[in-house]
């Protein structure tokens, strides 16, 4: 008996050969349509998009904004608070970095970033000194849960920033503003200095004209006769700028001892955990003071960290795991950079590593040996499969 033969014994086969024929005789050939599916999926979520800087703005003394449109003419939507990866070769080591975009979504023509110079800058320093009007760059597409959410989130939120902290806000700022949305948006800024203040000019134009807006500036380090907010974002100067907490929903973005800080301010207030939302911001500073750093391993401890079916490189304890593979020149997948996103989950045969508090690992990655290398911290001599 022939395979024919048995398929005409299964019940509905005869029914589905006779509207095969019906098809061919009546429907529509969609084989010139192929690949359509694909070539718009990739067009809303590109794995990667080449863009050329048009111009770049002077927004402090250590701050500028490239803006970047796109070689091809188009470039993705996006939601206020996602960001890009950038990537770069800089001195023969591939790496890349996420920027919030700080342009609004409802400019359509190009993506702002807004670059600040940091102490011991490898790509912001690039990005600074090397970048002209006319360079190719390549990123990512839009990524990040940093964004508002009507159902949850309410009418009524509270942007703490600090330093570039304030590049999502911006965007979210701008598009409230020049929609009109009927949201409420009190920004609490904090910088070291008056002088470098990002957007100030802007923000202070957006708050004397729309009455959904304003915002509140608080220095750390005052000059003399200074006479605004000083000091820190603390519970006491929330409780009397705001007043009543209760409705409100309260987004974090700056530098980690910002989080730390402020986290447990809002807590002192009775804000719930549910009400507070944090933008991921890249690997700890100094992560051998980070809770639950083994006191046993040095910040300036080397260790070999095998790479099965590759070669063997040395990793420094206090630098993450994917930096060391990348000054390696071996590049593995990066989006987020900071432990959110698991696209640079690796396989960790043997050995150990040290996660920071707020990586967001899945259970099914512990269980089965997985980790996430932006922010993986090797404590021993590894073995891993990328």
């Amino acid at each position: 008996m022939g395979f024919q033969d048995v398929m005409k014994d299964i019940e509905g086969y005869q029914e589905i050969l006779d509207e095969i024929e019906i098809l061919r005789k009546h429907g529509m050939d969609y084989t010139s349509e192929k690949g359509g599916v694909a070539h718009r999926i990739n067009l809303l979520h590109p794995k990667k998009i080449a863009l050329v800087v048009s111009e770049i703005y002077q927004e402090t003394e250590t701050t500028r904004t490239l803006r970047l449109v796109a070689k091809d003419g188009y470039l993705p939507p996006f939601q206020a608070g996602q960001y890009i990866n950038v990537f770069v070769d800089i001195a023969g080591i591939r790496t890349s970095r996420p920027y919030s975009i700080s342009s609004s979504p409802n400019q359509i023509a190009y993506y702002d970033i807004t670059v600040r110079r940091v102490n011991d800058g490898f790509v912001s320093d690039y990005l600074l000194n090397e970048v002209g009007v006319g360079d190719e760059l390549e990123s990512s597409g839009p990524a990040g849960t940093f964004t508002y959410n009507p159902l949850f989130h309410g009418d009524d939120l509270v942007f703490l920033a600090g330093g570039s902290g304030i590049t999502p806000f911006m965007s979210m700022i701008r598009v409230v503003t020049e929609k009109n949305l009927g949201r409420h948006i009190h920004l609490i800024y904090g910088s070291d200095s008056p002088n470098d203040v990002i957007f100030a000019e802007e923000l202070n134009k957006r708050a004397d004209k729309h009455e959904n807006f304003t915002w509140d500036l608080v220095i750390s380090s005052p000059p003399e006769g200074y006479q605004g907010l000083t000091g820190f974002i603390t519970s006491d100067l929330l409780k009397n700028i705001l007043g009543d907490l209760s409705s409100r929903t309260f987004y974090l973005c700056g530098p980690e001892a910002m989080y730390t800080f402020c986290e447990k301010e809002l807590a002192a207030l009775g804000v719930p955990k549910r009400k507070i939302r944090t933008e991921m911001y890249g690997p700890p500073k100094k992560v051998v003071l980070q809770p639950g750093w083994p006191s046993g391993v040095k910040a300036d401890a080397v260790f070999q960290v095998s790479i099965r079916g590759k070669k063997t490189i040395a990793a420094k304890a206090s630098e993450p795991l994917m930096i060391s593979l990348e000054r390696a020149g071996i590049v593995i997948p990066a989006l987020c950079r900071s432990g959110e996103c698991s696209l640079c989950r690796t396989k960790l045969i043997s050995g150990r590593v040290y996660h920071p508090e707020g990586v967001k690992l899945r259970k099914s990655d512990r269980d089965f040996g997985y980790i996430h290398a932006c922010v993986a911290y090797p404590l021993d001599d590894l073995e891993i499969m990328i």
